[in-house]
């Protein structure tokens, strides 16, 4: 089974709003909401990974994160490592650059069903103001 390490953002506002991104029609949990991030590459460390995918993905400068877990998930043909990281320090104003829909959420209203499984503990967390 192929095994994924994935580093992810939880990009916080001031007025504790998390940025979200959509996944695509055609990827894995099609229209799924999500944390931006993506895969850790050989050479890199998770936060190395982290900075790198968030400009790709939302076209920001990470300036400040701290590491706020992990989550391992099994899916039929394939394991995920989710490396998670709290995200309250940015230049630029995120958005979607591959053209993915995104949108603002208050922290305490984050919808577990909305997002893939392996994100559900961290959602229960954020939701309960834990994090």
């Amino acid at each position: 089974m192929k095994h994924l390490q994935v580093a992810v953002g939880i990009i916080r506002n001031t007025e504790r709003q998390i940025f979200l991104a959509q996944r695509a029609a055609s990827s894995y949990m099609a229209n799924k909401w999500e944390f931006p991030g993506g895969k850790i590459e050989q050479d890199e460390s998770a936060e190395q990974a982290l900075k790198r995918e968030l400009m790709e993905e939302t076209g920001i400068e990470v300036t400040s994160a701290s590491a706020i877990g992990q989550a391992d998930h099994s899916y039929e043909d394939l394991r995920v490592t989710l490396h998670f990281f709290l995200v309250e320090g940015w230049n630029g104003e995120p958005y979607g650059r591959e053209g993915q829909p995104q949108r603002w959420v208050e922290q305490q209203d984050l919808v577990a069903d909305e997002f893939p499984p392996a994100n559900h503990e961290l959602i229960s967390r954020l939701v309960a103001g834990e994090i």
